[in-house]
């Protein structure tokens, strides 16, 4: 990316407190830009890790949280599935010197939509990629400053312990993978099926805010 700002990535402050980092929006409504994000898989039939990189902790945008590689569409890329998938890509050479060469190899998985309580705001979708063979994910040094492969399920321990800092949609995801036992068989049920967009919403409930999903209680209040 070209700012500090994450796709994919949404936390609440403000006024009220809530998940820190980002500004809640009083204002209008702000259109959330395009974005492509890298979820990056090794392990093949046998396992499944995830590649995590760590934002820069002097960032304004979720400094220091462990995130899946991507970015916003820059203007030049144009709109749509292949500007989406050019973003990711692109992103997850800057930050974790990753090179993905097809375009293609990208496997659509999520697309989730900022809630339209926050300033900051995208419509991001997330890919499924098998990693190249005896890839090593080397961090950028600015934005991303380290870059770990991880069990879905060992990720989100490593989080209950204070060892990771990872936010709603990097968890939520991580849950999702965790219910897969091998690479290949992610790989295999993302293949073909239908996306629906996910939009959290942000509820506030006295001093306190929270983000909750549309399958969610308190959702449609």
């Amino acid at each position: 990316m070209r700012s500090d700002e994450k796709p994919g990535e949404t936390r609440v402050s403000g006024e009220r407190p809530g998940p820190p980092g980002e500004a809640i929006n009083y204002g209008p409504t702000t259109e959330p830009r395009q974005a492509g994000t890298v979820i990056l898989l090794r392990g093949g039939a046998g396992a499944l890790e995830v590649l995590l990189v760590r934002r820069n902790p002097t960032a304004r945008f979720m400094g220091g949280a462990w995130v899946f590689p991507g970015g916003a569409v820059d203007r030049h890329e144009g709109q749509g599935d292949r500007a989406l998938r050019a973003a990711a890509i692109r992103e997850l050479q800057e930050e974790a010197a990753v090179a993905l060469a097809d375009p293609g190899d990208l496997v659509p998985f999520s697309r989730w939509i900022t809630p339209a309580e926050v300033k900051i705001r995208f419509d991001t979708w997330f890919y499924l990629a098998p990693a190249p063979p005896g890839v090593e994910a080397r961090p950028d040094g600015s934005e991303v400053v380290e870059a770990r492969w991880y069990e879905p399920a060992a990720a989100l321990a490593a989080r209950q312990r204070g060892e990771l800092f990872l936010v709603f949609p990097t968890i939520k995801h991580l849950e999702q993978l965790s219910a897969f036992s091998s690479a290949d068989a992610l790989l295999a049920h993302a293949r073909g099926r239908e996306i629906h967009p996910v939009q959290p919403r942000v509820v506030h409930q006295g001093e306190t805010a929270r983000i909750v999903l549309p399958s969610e209680p308190g959702y449609s209040d």
